[in-house]
């Protein structure tokens, strides 16, 4: 049953971040309108929820479209491809909205949001931080683009997944903050992974290594969630190593247009490309750890010799 302050929302990709986030909509009052590859997850097969088969279908019946998709690429074809977003826009999507909270390039978003805005609706990116802890937990960071009026009217829909909640600055801002925060959050990775493989190999606890490190100024978010990973063993996503590449690659062509060095990233790049060259592409990205263990032939599990 939907409330009087329910929206029309559309909500297309619903994997590991999109199934929980559609579902704080539906949970909300809101009324969903659900289109994925594959089927709609049981969780969300099963609400009130009204499955479309096409992206055009769910721009024909939303007041506000939300894409969560792994690439840029996928984005295009969801947006502009035959039966996509732009098709079910072309006629009577003035006034709609539509807000990106894949992670994509901010170049590409730029001239997506041109084009979504030539048919007359709004466009917002609005790409988030948190992972699948924060997807489920409707504790994500969302770090938004666009025109200050479109971002007020989205608010409230992405209060509803998030609670840091940012306006950057115009369209393609957002998907920058976005790449900015993956560099970030790649070199504590791998600053953990190497704290973490040292302490183990000096003969330290490394469960109690990083209880001791969380009271201090080393202390962070992912020295709490990935940090625990690392000393379990367990690579189960999470969010996986090929996506967080591709945010790198994003990072890295953007810094050869610039005219930066971003040594730190293409390290931490290299190492994720150890970890798919081991068959590691849907590892979680805390499973960059297992290229540093093979690296220095010990693992944090081990015991020195």
């Amino acid at each position: 049953m939907t409330s009087s302050s329910s929206l029309k929302i559309g909500f297309i990709g619903l994997g590991v971040m999109g199934t929980p986030m559609a579902g704080h909509l539906i949970n909300a009052g809101h009324q969903l309108f659900l289109h994925t590859l594959g089927k709609v997850p049981a969780a969300l097969a099963e609400t009130s929820a009204t499955q479309c088969t096409s992206a055009r279908g769910v721009a024909e019946r939303a007041d506000i479209v939300i894409t969560m998709l792994p690439d840029t690429p996928d984005v295009a074809a969801v947006l502009f491809g035959e039966d996509g977003v732009a098709a079910g826009l072309a006629h009577g999507g003035k006034g709609k909205l539509v807000i990106d909270m894949s992670s994509i390039s901010p170049v590409e978003t730029q001239d997506f949001a041109r084009r979504i805005e030539a048919l007359g609706a709004d466009y917002l990116d609005a790409p988030v931080s948190g992972g699948d802890v924060g997807a489920r937990n409707a504790t994500l960071s969302i770090m938004c683009g666009g025109k200050p009026e479109v971002f007020e009217r989205a608010r409230p829909v992405l209060a509803v997944m998030g609670k840091n909640i940012t306006r950057v600055g115009g369209s393609g801002d957002g998907q920058s903050c976005k790449v900015a925060n993956q560099i970030v959050v790649a070199l504590t990775i791998q600053a953990v992974a190497e704290g973490l493989l040292f302490a183990a190999r000096a003969g330290a606890d490394p469960a109690r290594v990083r209880e001791a490190l969380l009271g201090g100024l080393a202390s962070s978010r992912i020295l709490e969630v990935l940090g625990e990973r690392m000393v379990a063993r367990t690579v189960e996503p999470g969010f996986r190593i090929a996506l967080h590449q591709k945010d790198l690659n994003l990072a890295l062509g953007a810094a050869r247009q610039l005219g930066l060095a971003l040594p730190g990233t293409a390290g931490a790049q290299q190492l994720f490309s150890a970890c798919v060259a081991q068959g590691g592409a849907a590892w979680d990205h805390s499973g960059m750890v297992r290229a540093l263990e093979t690296l220095s032939q010990f693992k944090i599990g081990d015991k020195p010799a």
